[in-house]
């Protein structure tokens, strides 16, 4: 595939582009792609969420999503609809965005992904580019192009490069993973810091290059397995420095060392960088712990020795008994004690509440008795579902009222609003002034200096009388 080969075959701009699955990727994607120009017909089989989106409501939290959808439906350049089928007609250019869950072994359940195949399969009516952008193990694009060819009734023929022939129905099949962060996704569609592209011919390299043009940044061109294992190698490396921080932050507690410090004195280390070194109650959310396991299951069965990540998942799965500990430790017994959650989503700028840490630790407080009250600036609704109003637990409508006749706040979700609260004000309405910090987002000195107790995460030993929470002198 050389560089500047002609492709064999062209798709016209105005040609609508099928985003399958109106989820957490599937939307930011389909409004990216609106937004660079492309007429985008967005398709999921549930007419609830279709019909919810045709009026104006994402279903899900995400920053600027909802005025980027209002400005493309507005502007017509994004149809949602729930006939699949229709929209596999439709479009030339195929993104897959269904959801890929973990079964209880860790595997990726693949079951969405092979009835989106099935669909194209039996609506070839011309070439298609079929693109995963679903985390997927490797060599899942071949066992798409064999479903393809089998459910197609003779319809279907590889494409050029897979294949001595090809006919009117070609098709290609195409890994393109997405990096979107959730809190952050359309900031990383509109300037990601690389486009990875796994093909197996010409012609998908080319119109994917064509397509991605605009972003103007480095794209990684290469086969469909390299492509899929890359999106599962990112994730557990991330991972990896998450728990790697976590464990480093233990010892630094144990010695009276500054983890902050200690994340900030290896960060400027180039070939380390400071992202994703954030000591605290270990990662959560969709992505991370079902890629991670789906990373190791895939090493599983191959024979591989992944024993690295494995203990990578132990390290952030002992992150809530660790937190859980620093609150006994803070306040004695839990039993009948009034606690103030701040923070309930996986992470700041969504509400997301699969996998988050803090529902485990809700858990573990609440069947030891505590009274919680719980405060999330988007994610109330969500836990409401799964963990409803009750006795023991109330939900609140801010943080100072969170904070009322608490004797303790427990900082879970790193959101901005909570760095800006008032910690005289706090103070103020709490049976006991204990704050325990488990994404060390507060300032030390200042909360000491409201009158708090203060237990952060590996900062030293909370018997320091407030020296372990220095945050060391900033280098420049």
């Amino acid at each position: 595939m050389g560089e500047n080969s002609t492709s064999q075959a062209t798709i016209q701009d105005n040609t609508p582009i099928t985003v399958l699955g109106l989820g957490h990727i599937g939307l930011p994607t389909a409004l990216g792609l609106a937004e660079l120009g492309r007429q985008v017909i967005g398709a999921d089989d549930d007419s609830r969420k279709v019909g919810l989106i045709r009026g104006g409501d994402p279903t899900f939290y995400e920053p600027g999503l909802t005025e980027l959808l209002a400005q493309h439906l507005k502007s017509g350049r994004f149809q949602p609809v729930d006939d699949v089928a229709a929209a596999v007609r439709a479009g030339s250019i195929i993104f897959i965005c269904v959801g890929t869950p973990q079964k209880a072994n860790g595997q990726a359940d693949l079951g969405q992904v092979e009835a989106v195949a099935q669909v194209v399969a039996r609506n070839l009516n011309g070439y298609k580019l079929l693109v995963e952008k679903s985390t997927v193990p490797a060599i899942t694009a071949q066992w798409l192009k064999r479903t393809i060819v089998r459910y197609s009734s003779g319809k279907a023929y590889p494409a050029p490069g897979s294949a001595p022939a090809a006919g009117p129905m070609a098709f290609d099949v195409a890994s393109n993973p997405e990096f979107l962060r959730e809190g952050k996704a359309l900031e990383d569609f509109f300037h990601p810091n690389r486009i990875v592209c796994g093909v197996e011919s010409e012609r998908a390299r080319d119109l994917l290059v064509n397509l991605y043009g605009p972003l103007k940044c480095p794209m990684v061109v290469t086969n469909t397995s390299t492509a899929e294992l890359i999106k599962h190698a990112a994730n557990a490396f991330l991972s990896m420095k998450i728990s790697f921080i976590n464990m480093v932050s233990d010892l630094c507690e144990k010695v009276g060392a500054d983890v902050g410090a200690v994340a900030r004195g290896i960060g400027l280390d180039n070939r380390i960088g400071p992202q994703f070194l954030d000591a605290g109650i270990g990662y959560g959310g969709y992505c991370f712990p079902k890629d991670l396991r789906a990373f190791i299951h895939l090493a599983e069965e191959h024979g591989v020795d992944f024993s690295l990540l494995q203990e990578v998942e132990h390290l952030n799965q002992s992150r809530v008994e660790m937190f859980v500990g620093k609150v006994r430790q803070a306040i004695w017994n839990l039993q009948g004690k009034t606690l103030g959650v701040l923070g309930l989503a996986f992470k700041a700028g969504t509400d997301d509440i699969r996998e988050a840490v803090s529902l485990k630790i809700i858990e573990i407080l609440r069947e030891e008795g505590s009274i919680l009250r719980l405060y999330d600036p988007q994610a109330i609704p969500n836990t409401q579902r799964v963990l409803p109003a009750s006795e023991q637990i109330a939900y609140c409508t801010s943080a100072y009222d969170v904070a009322q006749g608490a004797h303790a706040l427990l900082l879970l979700t790193e959101w901005e609003e909570f760095r800006e609260l008032d910690l005289a004000r706090l103070r103020g309405v709490m049976e006991v002034p204990v704050l325990v910090d488990g994404r060390n987002l507060f300032d030390p000195e200042a909360v000491h200096k409201a009158g708090f107790e203060y237990f952060s995460v590996g900062r030293g030993d909370p018997k320091l009388a407030g020296t372990h929470t220095s945050p060391g002198i900033a280098l420049k």
